[in-house]
């Protein structure tokens, strides 16, 4: 496994410092990077008072990206606007109703059915709507996306090569420890930045990995 949200509570494991069955890899958080990206976005943008939620309710893992975002959001001192997205024909009337509702920006949490696949549509409706966005990976980002924060997954998947190459020469996974990230990437575009009228504070370019010009 490569990107498991919590490995443990899905069952494949039975820890993380000893897996004990056939299965072990890489965990990549995920609910709990939910949090931090509110809170660049109000870094970003310090006068934000509400942000929308985008999430896919039939994802097991989104109970818990929800209560992760619940918690800032109440510490940070915005207030949520949750729209649910099960099917690629709801992303735009997702857009449509967080327009209405008067959300300053967008948070879009990891979601590989629907969302991912259909990024470039997915940014191209944040920038019609001039609504700021953060998202989980660098990938919306070169599509057009504002910021993302999160894994690297070229150097996650990297990485679990080494968990194949240990297997292929004898080793038995539930004896390989399942890892979870300790880097985490900060990417802007500041294109797309300009293209909102938002200036980024100094403070936060500096905090980037990378920089889009």
């Amino acid at each position: 496994m490569v990107t498991a949200s919590d490995p443990v509570a899905e069952g494949f494991v039975t820890s993380l410092a000893q897996p004990g069955g056939n299965i072990t890899g890489l965990a990549g958080l995920g609910a709990e990077l939910s949090g931090k990206r509110l809170e660049i976005l109000t870094q970003a943008m310090p006068q934000l008072s509400r942000v929308a939620l985008l999430l896919n309710p039939t994802q097991y893992f989104s109970a818990a990206y929800l209560r992760e975002t619940q918690v800032a959001a109440q510490a940070l001192g915005v207030a949520l606007q949750v729209l649910e997205v099960r099917r690629p024909d709801e992303i735009a009337s997702a857009f449509a109703a967080i327009q209405q509702a008067g959300a300053g920006a967008v948070l879009l949490l990891m979601e590989p059915l629907v969302l991912e696949p259909h990024r470039h549509n997915v940014v191209a409706l944040a920038l019609q709507s001039r609504l700021p966005a953060i998202y989980p990976w660098r990938m919306y980002v070169e599509a057009g996306g504002l910021m993302s924060y999160g894994i690297s997954l070229r150097e996650w998947y990297r990485r679990a090569a080494t968990y194949v190459d240990k297997i292929l020469k004898g080793a038995k996974p539930g004896d390989l420890p399942v890892e979870q990230p300790m880097k985490f990437e900060l990417i802007i575009n500041l294109k797309t930045a300009k293209a909102l009228g938002i200036t980024m504070p100094p403070s936060l370019l500096l905090l980037a990995d990378e920089v889009i010009q």
